[in-house]
């Protein structure tokens, strides 16, 4: 494949494509990364994020304030927790969920 002639010597100058490559980020990294972003592909997941950036709440606040139902509600509350954007703490019966560091690096972005 031809690469146009500006490109060609743009890439030339910093290397060539091998040192390109070389600065993308490791797979894992990028599976990671691929898993946080579909975490946070879904608007109710990213409401309980925006939620739990003003307060940490318990399930049944969220569950009032987004009008889920319970199961979808522990459903998109463990897909947060699997991808580490939220933690619940348990205090007697009840758990509250708050945001872990990763998950106010993903609320504070304006994307």
């Amino acid at each position: 494949m031809k690469i146009p002639e500006k490109l060609s010597k743009d890439i030339e100058l910093i290397g060539g494509i091998d040192k390109i490559i070389k600065k993308l980020p490791d797979e894992n990294r990028m599976i990671r990364q691929s898993q946080i972003y579909d975490a946070l592909s879904s608007p109710l997941r990213l409401k309980i994020l925006n939620l739990l950036s003003i307060q940490p709440l318990c399930a049944c606040v969220i569950q009032k304030i987004t009008k889920t139902s319970p199961s979808k509600l522990s459903y998109h509350l463990s897909v947060l927790t699997e991808n580490n954007l939220i933690e619940g703490n348990k205090e007697a019966t009840w758990i509250t969920y708050n945001l872990t560091e990763l998950g106010q690096q993903y609320v504070l972005k304006k994307l």
